[in-house]
C-alpha cells in the first residue's frame, strides 16, 4: 500500500538527481569542445530536465498542498535536496562531465529498466518514457569514455584522472537508503541490489575497451539521499535559484 509522504519523497529522489545534473550539464551550453557535442550535452541537459519535471508534477500533485514544481525545484534548501552527490560534482573538464554521465547513465538506464515494471502506473509510464532518452544518454557518454580513454595520451591520462577522483561517488547510486528499501519491498520502486552486479559490469567492460583501469579504493563517500551534500550543491542552487528567490511570483 502507497504511503503518500513516502512517495512524494522517492519523487524527489528521482528528480532532484536528473535536475542537479541536468544543471550541471547546462553550464556547457555555448562552451563544448566541437558544435555537434555543445548540442549534444544541452539536449541531454533537456531530457533529464523534462524528467525532472514529469517527476516533480506528480509529486505535487500527491502531495496537494497546492505547490508547482517549479516550487519544489525553486524554493527548497540545500538539506531537502535528495540527489546522489555524483551529479553535484563540478565539470572540471570535459573529461570528467563525461566520466560524471557515464557513471550515471550506466546506473540511470539500469534503474528506468526496472522502474517501468513498478506496480505504480504513474511511475513505471514516467520510466518508459525516459528510458528511450536514456537509451541514447549511455550511448554518448560510454562513446566519449572509449574515445578519450584510448585517444592520445593526454585524453587517457585526463580520463583516467576523472575517473579515479569521482569514483567514490558511485557507490551511492546503488546503496539502499531507508526509502528505497520501503519502496523497493512494496514493489514501487527498485531493488538497488538487483542492479547492482550488471551496474559494475557494465562499467567494467566499457573501462577495458577503453584501456583504463577502475580505482582500487571502493571507499564511498555517500549522504546525499538524506540531504547531505559536498558544498558544490549551495553553489549551484545559488545560481539556479536566484530569480525566483529575488524576484518572488513573478510572471513572464
Amino acid at each position: 500500500m502507497e504511503n503518500n509522504k513516502l512517495l512524494f519523497d522517492y519523487l524527489l529522489q528521482l528528480g532532484d538527481s536528473s535536475l542537479i545534473l541536468g544543471q550541471r550539464l547546462s553550464e556547457w551550453c555555448g562552451h563544448g569542445p566541437i558544435l555537434e557535442v555543445d548540442m549534444a550535452l544541452t539536449n541531454i541537459a533537456l531530457d533529464l530536465l523534462g524528467q525532472t519535471r514529469n517527476y516533480f508534477q506528480y509529486a505535487v500533485e500527491i502531495e496537494g498542498k497546492g505547490r508547482t514544481e517549479d516550487d519544489l525545484a525553486m524554493l527548497r534548501d540545500v538539506s531537502d535536496f535528495k540527489n546522489v552527490l555524483l551529479v553535484e560534482q563540478p565539470n572540471e573538464d570535459f573529461a570528467y562531465t563525461v566520466a560524471r554521465q557515464f557513471f550515471f547513465d550506466s546506473f540511470h538506464y539500469l534503474f528506468l529498466s526496472e522502474l517501468q515494471h513498478s506496480t505504480n502506473e504513474q511511475l513505471a509510464a514516467i520510466a518508459s518514457k525516459s528510458l528511450k532518452e536514456v537509451t541514447y544518454h549511455v550511448r554518448f557518454s560510454s562513446q566519449w569514455v572509449k574515445r578519450l580513454g584510448d585517444g592520445t595520451e593526454e585524453s587517457h591520462q585526463k580520463m583516467q584522472n576523472a575517473i579515479d577522483d569521482l569514483w567514490m561517488y558511485v557507490g551511492e547510486l546503488c546503496e539502499e537508503s531507508e526509502l528505497d528499501k520501503i519502496m523497493s519491498k512494496n514493489k514501487i520502486g527498485v531493488d538497488l541490489n538487483k542492479i547492482r552486479p550488471n551496474f559494475y559490469q557494465e562499467i567494467n567492460d566499457v573501462l577495458q575497451e577503453a584501456t583504463l583501469k577502475i580505482p582500487e579504493d571502493n571507499w564511498n563517500q555517500t549522504g546525499g539521499k538524506n540531504g547531505k551534500h559536498t558544498e558544490h550543491l549551495g553553489f549551484i542552487l545559488t545560481e539556479m535559484q536566484w530569480m525566483q528567490r529575488t524576484y518572488p511570483n513573478m510572471e513572464w
